[in-house]
């Protein structure tokens, strides 16, 4: 620990966004990044605590003490290899992650102002890409004898599929591939990253930073196969025969929908149709007039308040709209930064701005959806009721009360986002191991890469046993 005073003379720093005038113009990452001095100073704030509850809080077991004193004595190679023991794609994690290790950080409860992890963590990585410190690891691939995966009694590679590449299925095929397997990824989009890559818009997380993970885990090994889909059948028939080891990372495909009147008038999308196909047309793909869903000139409804919905709102914005409102039927969030019912070391669950509600946009909460209305089957308005919610005398679920009178919310154009439906799953064979959101429903992305090491390593174990 460099500097044991650092808490207490130097405040939090955070990098910020570039201006709201400049940023609603493009799709570029909106945040910036401190200079080499201001970093290195926040990360001297790390107290290096004797209980560093950052290492609990992190699904990946992150060492955020080391690496911040390692980035504070200006080694940042020692950094970076400190942070990429635990985490394998820091450069998503310091882009994305809502930084549980934050909310847990000791100077958090002194006096909220916690290490300035997630930003340190992604300044490493960059300087890590930049100064050539990341190069590709190729590992030497393990040989089984071909009667433990049937065959002849030649030896040959082990090989390990992995269905999906989001973020559980990279980092799977990543550890599985440094544990010596041989791992072919199948994925049924035309490019890898998952979420990443269809869900989170380019002004969160640049698409560039995924292809250039990509190019290294090719370079290291691993396969992979797009425009691929695979089934719950081939899975089971196919694939498991094939391969030593299946893992199953496929997520949570399926969007929580609004069934209510009029839900089929055009102007009405879930909202990963809206972000998926944005950030398919920055690559260069084109829509046809009736497919494009733009927000352009359009008074925007979204209905959800979680970070898609959030998402939703910076896309339209960058799309020219002329309003924003988002709607939640949950009550209003304590302001914070404690929530006094859900208390630490719980997650606060506190009223969360992000860049896209800078930008503008209405807010309202207790707000209960109950028809779509349209003209000449296009949509211009959503019917919307006031509600309170009170104690079941039974316990269980709050009862939802009406409150006041219905009112329309002028919109031409909807999005859904109200989250994911947890999957359901056939019975595989015992070779096959599901992983990620596929295993444990929406989550966050940290919990995805954490189950997908963890599942290497069961895989590894299986194999292992088989072997002996």
């Amino acid at each position: 620990m460099g500097n044991p005073k650092a808490f207490l003379e130097i405040h939090r720093q955070e990098a910020g966004y570039r201006p709201i005038h400049d940023r609603i113009h493009d799709f570029g990452e909106v945040e910036q990044t401190l200079n080499t001095r201001e970093r290195k100073l926040q990360a001297s704030r790390c107290m290096d605590c004797g209980v560093p509850f950052c290492h609990w809080a992190c699904p990946l077991g992150n060492k955020a003490p080391e690496w911040n004193d390692a980035l504070y004595r200006g080694d940042w190679e020692l950094a970076y290899r400190l942070l990429n023991s635990t985490n394998p794609f820091p450069e998503f994690t310091g882009r994305i992650c809502p930084a549980l290790c934050e909310k847990a950080c000791v100077l958090n409860r002194f006096n909220h102002e916690p290490t300035t992890n997630r930003e340190d963590e992604a300044a490493i990585t960059e300087a890590a890409f930049r100064e050539g410190y990341i190069q590709p690891r190729i590992p030497q691939h393990c040989i089984m004898k071909a009667s433990v995966v049937g065959g002849s009694a030649a030896d040959i590679p082990v090989r390990v599929a992995v269905i999906g590449a989001g973020p559980a299925g990279l980092a799977a095929a990543n550890a599985l591939n440094q544990l010596g397997y041989t791992v072919t990824v199948f994925e049924k989009n035309e490019s890898a990253g998952g979420l990443l890559r269809y869900g989170i818009p380019n002004f969160k997380l640049n698409k560039a930073i995924i292809d250039r993970r990509i190019r290294l885990l090719e370079a290291e090994g691993i396969e992979f196969k797009y425009d691929c889909p695979v089934s719950s059948d081939a899975i089971s028939s196919q694939l498991s025969s094939d391969f030593a080891a299946v893992v199953l990372a496929t997520g949570t495909p399926i969007a929580r929908d609004l069934k209510a009147p009029g839900r089929d008038l055009k102007g009405v999308h879930l909202a990963l149709e809206l972000l998926s196909q944005q950030n398919r047309v920055l690559t260069g793909m084109e829509f046809s007039k009736d497919d494009r869903i733009t927000a352009k000139g359009k008074d925007v409804l979204v209905i959800g308040g979680g970070d898609t919905g959030s998402d939703c709102i910076g896309t339209a914005h960058r799309q020219g709209c002329k309003s924003v409102t988002q709607i939640e039927i949950m009550p209003r969030p304590v302001e914070g930064p404690d929530d006094p019912q859900s208390p630490w070391p719980n997650w606060p669950r506190t009223l969360k701005t992000t860049s896209s509600h800078e930008e503008g946009c209405t807010r309202r909460w207790n707000i209960n959806t109950l028809e779509f209305l349209g003209e000449n089957g296009k949509l211009t308005g959503v019917k919307v009721q006031e509600i309170d919610w009170e104690p079941n005398p039974n316990g269980g679920r709050p009862l939802m009360i009406e409150k006041g009178e219905p009112e329309i919310i002028k919109a031409e154009l909807v999005l859904l986002a109200m989250g994911f439906l947890k999957p359901e799953h056939p019975e595989y064979p015992a070779n096959v191991f599901v992983c990620g959101d596929a295993a444990n429903g929406a989550s966050l992305v940290v919990r995805a890469l954490a189950s997908g090491i963890q599942t290497a390593q069961k895989v590894h174990s299986f194999l292992a046993h088989l072997s002996h």
